[in-house]
């Protein structure tokens, strides 16, 4: 019987030993898989070609099988390459910055530059939205004014997103607790919609495609997303893009979940700049020379000259990244996320 009970400690102490060292094996040069992590934005089939593109480069650079992880969900992708299931993410900053809290061994890699080629203006557009047939009712003098969203059903893409829910709710809170600072406005009390709340209700489109989509089928009044997610799907149609007022139409030939809204027009009554999304890597599962591979691979000209990466504009490519003047990947520290950690504050 000792002897029994002395084998099956050996067994279970082997066994932990060996899970132990599995679990911290991830700087190991036999890893011969790389996986990436896709927000959902970015999961769609519309995005599909763009996403492989990504994935040649990695592989060339590494020499390893590169494995797409599509999701339905912010918090998938979080999880994912924080608990060490996907190795690369492409990420907003917010989602960015919960991945790094919970697993500090993810970190950025790069982010896509601004026209210049630098991090000086690397940035895209949170935009809030209304449909055009009601945009009257957000007027204000000359131009349009958040005054009229409270009471009102909004349509937010994930707690998770940056421009989909970190800055236009931070703005909202901020507008409303000047406006009136007897009553306080915390990101915290738009979460939830309902009676005695802010909104009168409360979605989550998951993407944002999905809030926008919210709020042409009538589910939302008023619905946040961001300029990069929405530019394969819809065209300027009047006013200034990023701008207060420019008017968008669902594109014609626009894939899923916009193939019965076409010609649908929406009005941004609120913009503001977001910093740019970064691929993250968890360097706990990538070993540091393929990192350094990676890095030089995407900074690389060819790369940067890739129609298929950073599309031109004429393009039908139905890609991630546009091509307006000088954008490319530029390295980036987790320092450069601070601004976006200061929205909690």
């Amino acid at each position: 019987m000792k002897k029994a009970w002395l084998l099956m400690v050996s067994v279970m102490f082997a066994l932990t030993a060996a899970g132990c060292s599995t679990a911290g094996a991830g700087n190991s040069k036999g890893k011969d898989t790389i996986t990436i992590a896709w927000l959902p934005n970015e999961s769609s089939d519309n995005s599909k070609e763009a996403r492989e593109e990504i994935g040649a480069l990695i592989e060339k650079a590494t020499g390893k099988k590169v494995e797409h992880k599509t999701t339905t969900d912010y918090i998938i992708a979080v999880e994912s390459i924080a608990n060490g299931n996907a190795d690369l993410a492409f990420l907003g900053a917010q989602s960015y910055i919960e991945a790094h809290n919970k697993n500090q061994k993810v970190m950025p890699l790069v982010v896509n530059s601004g026209k210049s080629g630098t991090l000086d203006d690397a940035v895209y557009y949170s935009w809030i939205n209304v449909k055009k047939a009601n945009a009257d009712q957000y007027k204000s003098g000359g131009g349009y004014s958040l005054d009229n969203i409270a009471g009102k059903r909004f349509s937010f893409v994930s707690n998770s997103s940056t421009s989909g829910f970190k800055v236009p709710s931070k703005a909202i809170a901020s507008y409303f607790s000047k406006k009136d600072p007897g009553k306080p406005v915390t990101a915290e009390n738009l979460l939830e919609g309902g009676p005695g709340k802010f909104f009168s209700e409360v979605l989550y489109g998951g993407s944002h495609q999905g809030s926008v989509v919210n709020l042409l089928m009538d589910k939302a009044d008023v619905a946040a997303t961001c300029d990069t997610c929405m530019n394969n799907y819809v065209e300027l149609a009047d006013g200034t893009n990023n701008k207060p007022g420019a008017v968008y139409r669902v594109k014609q030939d626009a894939a899923e979940p916009f193939n019965n809204l076409h010609g649908q027009e929406f009005v941004a009554i609120y913009v503001a700049p977001v910093l740019n999304s970064p691929f993250a890597v968890n360097t706990d599962t990538v070993s540091e020379e393929d990192r350094k591979k990676l890095l030089a691979a995407f900074t690389a000209d060819e790369v940067a000259n890739n129609p298929k990466i950073f599309v031109p504009k004429d393009s039908k490519f139905h890609g991630i990244f546009e091509k307006a003047g000088n954008e490319k990947f530029v390295p980036v520290e987790d320092a450069w996320f601070n601004p976006v950690r200061e929205l909690s504050n």
